[in-house]
This record gives structure tokens, C-alpha cells and sequence, in this order.
């Protein structure tokens, strides 16, 4: 045993003064009395932790430590970026289809107004020549209005589009009377009344873009 002072022996042991009260409290370290200075009795080869030492072993561990977070960290950044990769795939196949789709679509309905527009054309062309030939043929006439009626109403009335007088009074149920008062009506104005088109004996109307109210009532 080795006798000396508290603050030796904390300097000693590498502790605070402090922790060698708590330790003589304890019991865990011996002390004596001696003309009312206290001292402290610590065993042969008492030394301090080395601080050298601690620290190496501190610093494996926590290397450890590092390295396993890393490796986590990597081998979770490669699951993410393989699913990034395969978003973007998907993403990019799901683009070129609707532009695919876009391209055919408009193709196919530019390919449907040309052909009407061409057929459209082809009778109002014969219709002309007809006319200009002065030669009017009334089996010819009825049989273009047919053409143009059945190319009108071929399709689903929409926004500028036209549709005779005829199936419009029939679809509306007007008697047969009121019908052959708005058709009388309709033959004063047509030379003159800009919503009317006249196709040979044929009156179409455009209901989404005019008002006839004062020609049907």
C-alpha cells in the first residue's frame, strides 16, 4: 500500500478529487487520518486507465459501427436507383405509346375529313357543271340532294353541322300541316336568308349557329 494525498491520488488514478471522495464513501478505496489531513491508501501498481489504449479500442469500434452504416447505406442507395431506373423505363415506354397513339388518331381523322371533304366536293363540282351547262336534268338533282343529304346526316350532328329541314320537322314531330307551313315559310326567304343553304329542292339548317325560331313558330 501507498499512502498519499487526495488530489495525488487523483492525479494518480486519472480522476477528479471528486470521484476519490466517492470512492472513500464507498469503500471501494481505503483512507487514514493523520493530523487532520486525510490521505488515501491505494494498492502497489494503482495506475491511471491508459488513455492511449482506451482511445485505440474507442476508435475500432466506432470504425465498426461506420463501416456497417456504410455498407447499409450503399446497399440501400443501389435497391433505390434500381427502382428509379425502372420508373424512368416505364415512364418512357408509356410516353412513346401516347405519342404513338396521338400520331395514328389524328392521322386516321384527317384521313376521314379528307375523304369527305373530297366527296363533298366531287358533288358540288357535278352539281355546277350541270348548271353552267344549262342543262337541267331533275333526275340528276335529286339524286346529288340524296348524295349531299346522306353525307350530312351520316354521321352525329355536331357543333357546325347541318341537317335538312325535312328530317328536322319529322324528328320533331310537327304535323303535317304546321310541316308544310314552315317549308312554305322557308321557300319565300331562301333566296335571301343567309341561314338557309339550299341544295336543289333541299333546305339544311344549322341550329347550334342560328336562331330560326321565327321561321318554325
Amino acid at each position: 500500500m501507498s499512502k498519499m494525498s487526495i488530489a495525488d491520488a487523483a492525479l494518480k488514478l486519472g480522476v477528479s478529487k471528486e470521484a476519490i471522495h466517492n470512492r472513500i464513501r464507498r469503500g471501494s478505496l481505503e483512507s487514514v487520518m493523520e493530523e487532520g489531513v486525510k490521505y488515501v491508501l491505494l494498492p502497489q501498481g494503482s495506475t491511471a486507465p491508459n488513455k492511449q489504449t482506451t482511445k485505440r479500442a474507442n476508435t475500432k469500434v466506432t470504425s465498426q459501427t461506420d463501416s456497417r452504416y456504410y455498407k447499409l447505406l450503399e446497399e440501400q442507395n443501389e435497391k433505390l436507383q434500381l427502382k428509379v431506373e425502372k420508373l424512368e423505363n416505364e415512364t418512357k415506354t408509356l410516353r412513346e405509346q401516347k405519342e404513338e397513339m396521338l400520331v395514328c388518331e389524328r392521322i386516321r381523322i384527317e384521313q376521314i375529313y379528307k375523304d369527305k371533304d373530297e366527296q363533298l366536293k366531287n358533288i358540288l363540282n357535278a352539281i355546277s357543271s350541270k348548271f353552267l351547262l344549262n342543262t337541267p336534268d331533275d333526275e340528276f338533282i335529286i339524286e346529288s340532294e340524296e348524295l349531299v343529304e346522306a353525307e350530312i346526316e351520316s354521321e352525329e350532328i355536331s357543333p357546325n353541322e347541318l341537317v335538312s329541314l325535312k328530317k328536322y320537322l319529322k324528328d320533331e314531330n310537327y304535323s303535317e300541316k304546321k310541316s308544310k307551313k314552315i317549308k312554305d315559310r322557308f321557300k319565300k326567304v331562301a333566296k335571301k336568308d343567309t341561314r338557309i343553304i339550299v341544295v336543289g329542292k333541299k333546305y339544311y339548317i344549322n341550329l347550334t349557329k342560328f336562331d330560326y325560331s321565327d321561321l318554325l313558330h
